[in-house]
């Protein structure tokens, strides 16, 4: 590939999804858009770069963007952060969101589902504990693709053996020839939008949790940043973030600040000393 074909590919993706490609990422345009290039005809990566230069495609620019943005998911991803949200997280918002009986989780670059489904999964074993409450769970993702897989809720042998637990794999999905659906309860616990996170986030809504694991390793620090401020924006000054466990939010953004002792959540920065907001008890 030509350097000045890379440099415009590299800027077309990233103007539309903020994912940043070196040079020595090459190989992943090579894997992810061949199948593009072959379904449309074309002989090769040239040629379809050459056509996004000559048009103004927008369903291939789509194509391309889902393609490269594309990312794998799986349940209780690392396990951790759903201790963290069963055992701290969920009991704090129970007590500090008593009167007002409701709050809103947000699932950023949700993918097939996984994430969010595990949630709510959490939410439904815990469900003595929330009669009468509201709780809406959104996941966004820039996919159409991977939202319809998470709409339908249907993952294959592989896909549920990856973290989901036998227990939950027996009690909240049925086998249909050689996949797996989860149940139209849980699926109803989750509304699923498509959003891209380098637009206005404003219409989102108020979210108490946002899970943005694994998303702005991605990016650029000018566009983390940018989107860490979006995301402040939408949370309130006692609400948690998550991020995958090798982001951080030091020296990119001072909208949050690290929870003590809690490895990849991250609190409203109200204050210049970081502490756990009152009632959340600090574990190891």
């Amino acid at each position: 590939m030509k350097p000045e074909d890379f440099d415009f590919i590299a800027k077309f993706i990233k103007d539309r999804s903020g994912l940043v490609l070196t040079s020595d990422k090459s190989y992943l345009l090579e894997s992810r858009l061949m199948p593009i290039a072959r379904k449309r005809g074309l002989k090769g990566l040239d040629e379809l770069i050459g056509t996004v230069r000559a048009s103004r495609d927008e369903a291939l620019g789509r194509e391309i963007t889902e393609a490269m943005t594309t990312n794998e998911s799986f349940f209780f991803r690392d396990s951790k952060p759903f201790d963290q949200f069963k055992d701290m997280v969920l009991p704090h918002i129970l007590k500090v969101r008593a009167a007002k009986k409701s709050f809103r989780i947000w699932c950023a670059a949700s993918s097939s589902g996984q994430e969010p489904y595990s949630l709510a999964m959490i939410l439904k074993e815990e469900q003595s504990k929330l009669a009468g409450w509201k709780i809406d769970i959104v996941g966004t993702d820039i996919s159409t693709e991977m939202l319809e897989k998470a709409k339908a809720g249907v993952y294959s042998q592989f896909e549920v053996q990856r973290g989901l637990p036998i227990t939950l794999l027996v009690k909240y999905f049925k086998k249909k020839d050689e996949v797996w659906q989860i149940d139209a309860a849980i699926r109803a616990m989750v509304q699923y939008r498509e959003w891209n996170l380098l637009t206005d986030l404003k219409a989102l809504g108020q979210f108490d949790v946002v899970f943005c694991r694994n998303v702005l390793i991605y990016f650029d620090q000018p566009t983390k940043t940018r989107v860490l401020g979006n995301i402040a924006g939408l949370m309130p000054d006692d609400g948690f973030l998550y991020l995958g466990g090798a982001e951080t939010v030091l020296g990119i953004s001072d909208k949050f600040k690290p929870i003590p002792n809690q490895r990849g959540i991250y609190g409203i920065n109200k204050d210049p000393a970081p502490q756990a907001p009152p009632g959340f008890a600090a574990k190891t």
